[in-house]
């Protein structure tokens, strides 16, 4: 039997983020006799090439990586100062590792200096994959626009998921002249589904039931805007008593979030749920999403939101080409978060459906999108993608 290509991506790390999630769903999708993933990451527990990569912190889909046959890499998390260790050690591991078809980088601030460096070890083909549109504020921002620079001259195809994200990556000349091939996120649909009889299990257990409960899937990070959302909770909470919130996911924003609840008189009514395998049945348990970010590239959450029938409240900065249905409303962030809490409540009683079929047909299912990848880790050919 002939061994299988081994695919590797190039992340932050392999917790439960957006790009990693979209990740894994493909890889699941992957004939894993013919196509493996490995994962080189980034952590502050190594610090130069050599060092014992053990003593990082397992990571959400650490198991199950290994599991399916994945090899888990990690490299020194760039700060800046230390640039000279970081490039050693990405010079040392690609020195030592020939076996990758295609190295792709969905770590875009640090991938002019890790794709080159691939490339010149033997890689055949090295891919920077733009999923986000925007970056973080201050310097860490200043530093990431400067690492970029020239980065559309430092791999062999630039893929981003969504205009705005190619554009912010590797500059909108760059997209007009097509050198950025789009390739949207994709999910499981089928997945999340609406399922009313699991939607009736989950909100009894629960205990909301008979609620009105507004959900958030992301990371507790300042770019989600979880502030925001909880001023808009707060004033639906002015007009109805009965309603609940439900935030999914962990990060380092997640105690001052706690903080603002309380100040706010809200801290009964909103479940901090932590990060969740089972993300689907809390979709179901929803009855609105919302998603109020400073800036996305094409959120994975908002498919999976749409997936499940639910009605969607956006802040009018996200890309609009993640609008698979008609579920979507944008809404303008300079806007009183009471007008966002009106227009939640206007929308609650809508006829729930499933919206399964109308994601795969506008070509946001992973299962479609895996043969295409498949055919492209193989043969090198993007063009179907």
């Amino acid at each position: 039997m002939t061994e299988a290509i081994r695919i590797l991506h190039v992340l932050g790390g392999t917790g439960l983020g957006g790009a990693e999630s979209r990740i894994m769903d493909l890889y699941r999708q992957m004939d894993r006799e013919r196509i493996q993933f490995d994962f080189l990451v980034h952590s502050d527990a190594v610090r130069r090439a050599g060092d014992d990569a053990s003593r990082r912190a397992p990571q959400f889909y650490d198991q199950e990586i290994r599991d399916m046959g994945g090899r888990i890499y990690v490299l020194p998390r760039f700060k800046g100062y230390n640039y000279p260790a970081y490039r050693h050690a990405a010079e040392a591991f690609f020195a030592a590792h020939h076996e990758f078809r295609v190295v792709q980088g969905h770590m875009t601030s640090t991938a002019g200096i890790y794709l080159p460096i691939a490339k010149k070890a033997g890689v055949p083909l090295t891919v920077a994959h733009s999923r986000a549109a925007g970056v973080d504020g201050g310097v860490k921002g200043i530093a990431t626009r400067f690492l970029r620079r020239n980065l559309a001259r430092k791999a062999d195809l630039l893929f981003a998921c969504s205009v705005p994200a190619g554009e912010d990556a590797f500059g909108k000349e760059a997209v007009r002249r097509g050198l950025v091939r789009i390739v949207h996120n994709a999910i499981d649909a089928a997945r999340f589904s609406y399922d009313p009889v699991r939607r009736g299990e989950i909100r009894e257990q629960l205990g909301m039931a008979d609620n009105l409960v507004i959900g958030h899937v992301g990371r507790f990070d300042p770019l989600k805007n979880h502030a925001y959302l909880l001023d808009v909770f707060a004033a639906l909470c002015e007009i109805r008593q009965d309603a609940g919130l439900l935030l999914l996911g962990e990060g380092g924003g997640m105690e001052a979030a706690k903080e603002k609840c309380a100040a706010l008189g809200i801290a009964d009514k909103v479940r901090f749920m932590g990060n969740r395998k089972n993300t689907e049945d809390y979709y179901q348990a929803m009855d609105a999403f919302v998603l109020p970010s400073f800036y996305e590239g094409l959120p994975g959450v908002l498919l999976e939101a749409q997936a499940a029938g639910l009605q969607c409240f956006v802040s009018d900065v996200v890309t609009r080409e993640a609008q698979a249905t008609d579920l979507v409303n944008y809404m303008s962030l300079s806007e009183p978060p009471a007008k966002w809490a009106q227009a939640i409540l206007a929308g609650a009683g809508y006829d729930r459906k499933n919206t399964c079929k109308q994601l795969v047909e506008n070509g946001f299912d992973v299962r479609e999108q895996a043969k295409r990848y498949a055919n492209f880790y193989l043969n090198g050919d993007s063009s179907e993608l």
